[in-house]
C-alpha cells in the first residue's frame, strides 16, 4: 500500500473523529441534554462541522487525491483501495463547492430549529416555527445554488441523500406507484374495519422498552456495540462501526409505536454494524444512500416484523411480557391488528399500504416550496388540503399535521423524504432475492432464527458500505434495476388476507394477472406474475 494512501486514511480518520464528535453531541441533544443547553450545543456542533468541512476541502486533501488518481485508472474497479479513492474524490468535488462558513451556518440553524420544534409540536404552535422554517428554506435554496446547472433546484439536495436520483425520475416512480396504491387503499378501507383494540391498553413505558430490546437482541442487535434510548422522534446514529445508537418513543396506551420504531431503527443499525471494519473512519464506512438504508429499516420493521412467522415466535413472549393484556386475544386477531390498513394522520404510524402516500405528499410539498409555488406561511393549509385530497381526512391540529415530522425542522428542505418510499420498494426486491437463495428463511423466522437472513444481508449489502453507488448495489444484489412490481405484489399478497370479498385470478399474456374483486363491486388491479 502506498505511503500517500496511508496519509489519506490518516487525514480521513481525523475528519471522521470530528464528525463523530458532532454526532455524539447531536445524540445527546436529542436524548438527555437539558433544554437550557440548546444555544451552546448548536454552536458546538457548528464549530465541529466547520472544522471538519475545512479539513476535508483543504488543499492538502486535493493534493493527496491528485497523487492517488492512478488508483482509479490502474487498479480493479471492485478493489477497496480504488473505491476509497474514487468515493473520497467524488465527495471532495461536491464538498469544495460549499464554503465551510455556510455549512456551519446550516448546522447552527438546524440545532436551534430542532430545539424549538421539540417545544412547538406538543404546544401545537406552528407560528413559533414559521421564522425557523423560512430560514431553512432560504438556506436550502442557497445550498442547491452551490451546484449550478441543475435541471430542478431539488436535484442537488436529493443527490446528497440518494446519489444519482433526480426529481423527475422520482416523480415518475411515485406516479406509477400511486396509480396502483390508490385503488388498493380504496378496496381495503371500504371493508369492515379491523378490530385493533388489542393494541391499546396499559403498557408501561419501561416494559415496552425492555420488550423492544429483547426483540432486537433476538434479531441480532449487538448491545456490546450499540444501545437504545428514548427521544422525541426515533433515529439511528453512529460514532464508529463499533458504536451505533438507536432511539425510540412510546405511548403508554399503544403497544405498537415503540415496538415497530425500535425494529425500524435496529434495521438501520444492522446495516452500519455490518460494514467492513476496514472501512471505519473513511467515506466507505456508512450506508450508500437514504433509499438503501431505508430498505433495511423497512425490511426488518415490516416484511419481517409484521409477518405471521415472526409473531408465531414472538407472540407468546409478548403475552408473557404484558400479563392479562393478550390472554384472550388469538394470534390471528393480533396479526390482523398490526397489519390494519386505514387512512391515518401520522406517517410513522401508518400501515404499509397508505405509508407511501404520506411520503409522496411531503415530496410534492418540498418541490413546491423550493420552486416558490408555496410559501412557508401557507404550508399548514396546503398540508391539510392535500391530506383531504389523498386521505379523505383532515388533521385535527398542526401537531398531527405539518409539525409531525422532524426532518424539515432539523435539516434542509429537499431530499428528506423520498428515501422512505425508495426503501420500501427495495426492501421487497432484496428480501425476494434472499429467499430465492435461502428458501428456509421463513421457517427459520418462525423459530426465532434470523442468522441466515442477517448473514445474507451482511454479505450482499451491509459489508460494502458506500463502496458501490445505490444503482450499482441494486444491480449486484438483485440482477435488476429498481422495480415497484415485487413491492406491489407483496402488498397485495399480504393485504388480500384481510379482505372479505371473493377473488378470481385471471392470467393474461402468460406473464401478468389481474385480481378481480367480486360481490358488491368490481375492481381490477394489475400485478406482475
Amino acid at each position: 500500500m502506498s505511503e500517500q494512501l496511508e496519509k489519506l486514511k490518516e487525514q480521513l480518520m481525523e475528519i471522521d473523529n470530528l464528525r463523530s464528535a458532532a454526532a455524539l453531541l447531536y445524540w445527546d441533544q436529542a436524548t438527555y441534554m437539558p433544554p437550557g443547553g440548546a444555544t451552546a450545543r448548536g454552536q458546538q456542533i457548528a464549530t465541529l462541522n466547520h472544522i471538519s468541512h475545512e479539513k476535508f476541502t483543504s488543499d492538502r486533501m486535493g493534493e493527496l487525491l491528485e497523487d492517488l488518481a492512478w488508483y482509479e485508472l490502474e487498479s480493479p474497479y471492485d478493489s477497496d483501495e480504488t473505491n476509497l479513492v474514487r468515493i473520497t474524490r467524488l465527495k471532495y468535488e461536491k464538498a469544495i463547492k460549499v464554503p465551510s462558513d455556510f455549512m456551519a451556518k446550516i448546522s447552527n440553524h438546524s440545532a436551534a430549529s430542532y430545539q424549538a420544534w421539540t417545544k412547538a409540536r406538543p404546544a401545537n404552535d406552528f407560528s413559533t416555527m414559521l421564522p425557523y422554517l423560512e430560514k431553512t428554506l432560504e438556506l436550502s435554496r442557497q445550498l442547491a445554488d452551490f451546484y449550478p446547472g441543475y435541471e430542478h433546484i431539488a436535484n442537488p439536495l436529493i443527490d446528497r441523500s440518494d446519489e444519482g436520483m433526480k426529481a423527475e425520475q422520482i416523480r415518475l416512480i411515485f406516479s406509477e406507484l400511486r396509480s396502483k396504491l390508490v385503488p388498493m387503499v380504496n378496496a381495503i378501507t371500504n371493508q369492515i374495519a379491523t378490530d385493533v383494540s388489542c393494541l391499546h391498553g396499559d403498557f408501561p413505558e419501561q416494559d415496552q422498552f425492555q420488550f423492544g430490546n429483547m426483540v432486537i437482541k433476538q434479531l441480532g442487535f449487538d448491545f456490546n456495540r450499540g444501545r437504545q434510548d428514548k427521544t422525541h422522534h426515533p433515529f439511528m446514529t453512529k460514532f464508529s462501526i463499533n458504536d451505533v445508537r438507536i432511539t425510540t418513543r412510546s405511548k403508554d396506551d399503544d403497544i405498537s409505536e415503540s415496538l415497530f420504531s425500535t425494529i425500524h431503527e435496529a434495521g438501520h443499525a444492522f446495516y452500519e454494524l455490518g460494514i467492513n471494519e476496514n472501512f471505519n473512519a473513511t467515506p466507505l464506512g456508512s450506508g450508500t444512500s437514504s433509499g438503501i438504508h431505508e430498505s433495511q429499516s423497512r425490511l426488518w420493521e415490516n416484511i419481517v416484523g409484521r409477518s405471521r412467522e415472526f409473531w408465531e415466535f414472538f407472540y407468546p413472549k409478548l403475552q408473557s411480557a404484558f400479563p392479562g393484556q393478550f390472554d384472550s386475544v388469538p394470534i390471528d386477531q393480533f396479526y390482523k391488528a398490526i397489519n390494519n390498513v386505514e387512512r391515518s394522520l401520522i406517517r410513522t404510524d401508518a400501515d404499509e399500504v397508505t405509508y407511501n402516500l404520506h411520503v409522496m405528499m411531503r415530496f410534492d410539498l418540498e418541490l413546491d416550496l423550493l420552486v416558490g409555488q408555496l410559501a412557508i406561511k401557507d404550508l399548514p393549509q396546503a398540508w391539510n388540503e392535500r391530506f383531504r385530497s389523498d386521505f379523505g381526512i383532515v388533521p385535527t391540529d398542526d401537531s398531527n399535521g405539518v409539525l409531525q415530522d422532524v426532518h424539515w425542522y432539523s435539516g434542509t428542505i429537499g431530499g428528506a423524504f423520498q428515501g422512505y418510499t425508495l426503501g420500501n420498494i427495495l426492501s421487497r426486491q432484496f428480501y425476494d432475492r434472499a429467499t430465492q437463495t435461502h428458501s428456509e428463511i421463513s421457517t427459520e423466522i418462525a423459530n426465532g432464527k434470523f442468522d441466515t437472513l442477517q448473514n445474507w444481508l451482511r454479505e450482499q449489502i451491509y459489508r460494502h458500505g458506500s463502496k458501490f453507488t445505490p444503482n450499482e448495489l441494486i444491480r449486484r444484489v438483485t440482477g435488476n434495476e429498481l422495480s415497484i412490481e415485487p413491492y406491489i405484489r407483496y402488498l397485495w399478497g399480504s393485504m388480500v388476507n384481510f379482505i372479505s370479498y371473493r377473488f378470481c385470478l385471471l392470467w393474461t399474456d402468460g406473464e401478468d394477472f389481474q385480481v378481480l374483486m367480486l360481490d358488491k363491486f368490481s375492481l381490477c388491479l394489475p400485478i406482475s406474475g
